[in-house]
């Protein structure tokens, strides 16, 4: 097995299934993991949930202990960020002035927030939500707040909204689309989540876009403008999306067109460095286009196939995309993608909490989503997969077994 040296350049999901996956399959050389957060690989979903009401410890959000990354023999450098990759040396620079060598590099730079710079942006109270460090800043300001507006109505919003409730806050969610999780779910799914905020006492308004932010006088934010509206906040989240984390490859050459382009063996332009992640635009078999995808599962499989084919055993990225929102009581699960979908069947009742809403293009199942229904999760996984053209008719009645059809 390869004895060359691997450097992976982010502390994430993806680097960590990396790690796993090249010291069992067999790879002998050195490991060498940068990250520029403070902290070990930690686990992200929560940080909108239970990190942010404080009911999980830091500690507990650890992906795996110090002990693995001994045993699995790496080095880790945190707190350090790798400022230029020179690929005809293959040298990185790093942040503290150092340098390190690789044989292959993988890149899991991840996703940074995207900034809503209206007037304003810059007064204290107003947070983003995506490390320890946000959540820490949220944390902090909770305790003298009452009145919390966040902006957008995605998952990471309605995922905050419904946290900041169970603590007691008013909650106003703005959002600029005419419904929730408008990019995502289809209108009916919209509907039902919308309905779930206001009866949990969330004012939710779409068709509302953010002109600027107003200030108290005392350097912290008072309320959200929107047009002649002004909403009251003692602290403000925004959450309108994230953009792929390229100028460090750009900069040194490597295709980025919306995220690092890779192949379907995660490698990039360059045989010697592969990426991974929410950075990564790469071909997606099972949908013939490429994808740029904001998912824990998506960044675990790819560094899987990318530290497979390091390790000399060729492998393709071939899966079918999956994500899962958790807020209330309510678990959304989502296998496929639902673009470009022309019928949707609807499978259970809303009103029971426990319901999957179907998408199909051309008859062929493309993606569902399941509400407190692993069952029809896996189940519509699989068909996704399968490319499989289940009955409408008999698939609406939940009296008719899954398997079936």
């Amino acid at each position: 097995m390869t004895e060359q040296t691997v450097v992976i350049v982010g502390a994430s999901h993806a680097a960590v299934q990396a790690i796993d996956t090249l010291r069992r399959e067999g790879h002998l050389g050195p490991i060498v993991l940068v990250g520029d957060e403070p902290f070990l690989p930690y686990n992200r979903p929560p940080l909108s949930k239970k990190y942010f009401s404080g009911e999980l410890e830091r500690e507990r959000l650890l992906l795996r202990s110090a002990q693995f990354y001994e045993q699995a023999r790496v080095e880790v450098r945190l707190g350090v960020r790798v400022t230029a990759i020179d690929r005809a040396t293959r040298r990185l620079r790093l942040s503290d002035g150092g340098e390190l060598s690789y044989d292959k590099l993988l890149l899991c730079l991840g996703s940074r927030n995207r900034l809503l710079e209206v007037p304003g942006y810059d007064l204290q109270g107003i947070h983003y939500l995506r490390t320890i460090a946000d959540v820490d800043g949220i944390r902090a300001d909770l305790g003298a707040a009452r009145r919390l507006v966040v902006v957008g109505a995605g998952y990471i919003g309605l995922e905050a909204a419904a946290s900041a409730r169970h603590l007691g806050l008013e909650v106003t969610v703005l959002e600029m689309a005419d419904r929730p999780l408008n990019r995502v779910t289809a209108p009916e799914m919209s509907s039902f989540y919308l309905q779930r905020h206001e009866r949990a006492g969330v004012s939710v308004l779409c068709g509302m876009s953010v002109t600027s932010f107003a200030g108290a006088g005392n350097g912290r934010v008072s309320g959200v403008v929107c047009g002649e509206r002004e909403f009251a906040a003692d602290m403000v989240i925004v959450g309108v999306g994230v953009l792929p984390e390229t100028a460090l490859a750009a900069a040194c050459g490597l295709r980025c067109e919306n995220g690092i382009v890779v192949d379907e063996t995660c490698q990039t332009s360059d045989p010697d460095v592969y990426a991974a992640g929410d950075c990564t635009m790469h071909p997606c078999v099972r949908f013939g286009r490429r994808l740029r995808l904001e998912s824990v599962d998506n960044a675990v499989e790819q560094a899987k196939t990318a530290a497979l084919n390091i390790c000399g055993k060729p492998a393709r990225h071939e899966h079918v995309p999956w994500f899962w929102s958790d807020q209330y009581d309510i678990k959304l699960q989502i296998a496929g993608l639902s673009q470009g979908y022309d019928r949707t069947v609807l499978r259970g009742d809303p009103d029971t909490n426990r319901f999957a809403l179907y998408y199909f293009a051309q008859g062929e199942l493309i993606a569902v989503d399941a509400i407190n229904s692993p069952k029809d999760f896996m189940t519509g996984k699989k068909w996704i997969a399968e490319r499989r053209h289940p009955d409408p008719a008999l698939l609406a009645d939940p009296a008719t077994d899954l398997k079936s059809l």
